[in-house]
């Protein structure tokens, strides 16, 4: 374990929006599979699998762009 580094905040965040992101995407998936027995009134809208993609999407480029090792390659070129 190295000591005296820091991590972004902004990695640990995209790995939350990717993590709830796939968790609502894979939800939105299992219910065009098996449909409630009560659809809401905008269900054909499908609004949990776009809403999942999007956080999806948005998560995984935080966690690239403020990653641990692309933050040591940034350091190490400056210095």
């Amino acid at each position: 374990m190295k000591t005296g580094g820091a991590l972004s905040i902004w990695f640990f965040t995209g790995l939350c929006l990717g993590v709830n992101g796939l968790l609502i995407f894979i939800t939105g998936i299992y219910e065009i599979i098996h449909p409630p027995q009560h659809e809401v009134v905008l269900y054909n809208l499908h609004a949990n699998v776009w809403w999942g993609a999007i956080l999806l999407i948005f998560g995984a480029l935080y966690a690239i762009r403020f990653s641990p090792a692309r933050e040591r390659k940034r350091i190490s070129e400056n210095s």
